[in-house]
């Protein structure tokens, strides 16, 4: 198995469409929910956790099923010549829903359909890429989700104004396009890795949970941990902008963007970073990071972290109304935030992969999503609460994320396996 450039960057193109999509999704969605059907501001937050929920329920059996399926395509090209195709229509058909109930069948399409095909189409990253180049493989793939991302709101944003319907027909078009390339071009092993009995992925938790060497159970509760304190800034920064730093939430939204453009900017390099001084040391350098980040938030004052350090297009904000975008000191912490994060998610999901060989791939990119998106659910409903209790003080988040990175950080100290193998498995 040989590591090649190219491949890795049409594989991402599978990444790239999934990312258009939610990027799509959650930026317009909740606008359709409650300027179209009226609904209260409760239940389109209960609306937009349900991708959530769909996925932690579907894209853990869907990647042991993938291990275990064989058909002349491969073993995860068929989820994928499925899935997208009827994820694109049915979100296609989204903004055109005029009543309720339309609305809510395709979406509900759209959710079960993407959860279908998102883990078989990670899960190939690790079957075509041997073990040592995993976690720049991973990066790469990153980097490409992080451009589909991008592309969701910045042209969407722009076509949104033509057309409420331009959005999600680009976002269609581009899975279908996505989905093309990686049938094309991205071809399987014909050649797995046999074993008499192949262990479901309840099983395989089962035997991690009772095994001699917890790093395993280590590193899935530090990746739960630390998407709940990731999920505390994701959903609630603009709400902190706003209440705590005094800017409006354009402002607010537009400071949090350096962050995942900084993600986007390290991806690469932090693969190939870890590859050099490995992932635990990575991952926990990373958390290290966005701690002293968030911890910086919560101390300074708003006036000090509002305080212009230079002009900068785009993703900086206006200081006075109608005044020259500037790079704050909150900018400059999230920056340092958004790179330290790179190190910690890209480098997880190689980890994951290669704590077991190819055989159990889809398996444990399944228990992988099954932490991630069970944190994804609980979190914003720990920082919502905490929040609430504190008085309304949302520069509470900035405490919380920080003590959910460093619970992270100790059970990574424990993690002994993970590590890139000298020979691919």
């Amino acid at each position: 198995m040989k590591f090649k450039f190219g491949k890795i960057f049409l594989l991402g193109f599978g990444f790239f469409g999934v990312s258009v999509i939610w990027g799509v999704y959650n930026a317009f969605v909740p606008i359709f929910l409650s300027e179209k059907f009226g609904l209260a501001p409760e239940i389109v937050g209960f609306f937009m956790t349900l991708d959530n929920i769909a996925a932690l329920f579907i894209q853990p059996p869907v990647g042991a099923w993938s291990d275990r399926l064989r058909t002349p395509l491969g073993r995860r090209i068929p989820f994928i010549i499925v899935g997208a195709p009827i994820t694109a229509l049915a979100f296609g058909f989204i903004p055109l829903a005029a009543v309720l109930p339309l609305f809510v069948a395709c979406t509900s399409t759209l959710l079960l359909s993407a959860a279908l095909w998102r883990t078989p189409v990670v899960a190939l990253m690790p079957d075509i890429t041997p073990s040592a180049k995993r976690s720049q493989a991973n990066g790469i793939i990153n980097f490409m989700g992080g451009i589909g991302t991008i592309i969701a709101l910045q042209t969407g944003g722009t076509l949104y104004k033509l057309s409420p319907n331009f959005p999600f027909w680009l976002g269609s078009a581009l899975v279908i396009v996505a989905a093309l390339i990686v049938f094309f071009f991205v071809k399987e092993p014909t050649e797995y890795e046999q074993t008499e009995q192949q262990p479901n992925m309840f099983e395989s938790l089962r035997a991690e949970l009772t095994a001699k060497d917890k790093s395993a159970l280590r590193l899935f509760l530090a990746i739960f941990f630390w998407f709940i304190g990731y999920s505390a800034v994701d959903t609630f920064f603009t709400l902190y902008a706003k209440n705590h730093l005094g800017i409006n939430e354009g402002d607010g939204a537009t400071l949090l963007s350096v962050f995942p453009l900084f993600f986007v900017l390290f991806a690469i390099p932090s693969g190939w970073i870890a590859a050099r001084i490995s992932r635990r040391i990575a991952i926990s350098i990373g958390l290290v990071i966005v701690s002293l980040v968030l911890v910086l938030l919560y101390i300074l004052p708003a006036d000090i972290l509002l305080t212009g350090l230079a002009p900068l297009p785009l993703v900086g904000i206006p200081l006075v109304e109608g005044g020259t975008r500037m790079l704050t000191i909150a900018g400059l912490m999230l920056i340092f935030g958004g790179t330290g994060w790179a190190f910690v998610n890209i480098n997880s999901l190689p980890m994951v992969v290669d704590l077991v060989g190819l055989a159990r791939v889809g398996t444990y990119t399944g228990l992988y999503y099954l932490f991630s998106t069970f944190s994804a659910i609980v979190g914003p409903n720990i920082n919502g609460w905490a929040i609430k209790l504190s008085g309304g003080n949302y520069n509470i988040i900035m405490l919380i994320a920080p003590f959910f990175m460093l619970t992270a950080l100790a059970l990574m100290l424990g993690v002994k396996r993970g590590e890139a193998q000298s020979v691919a498995s």
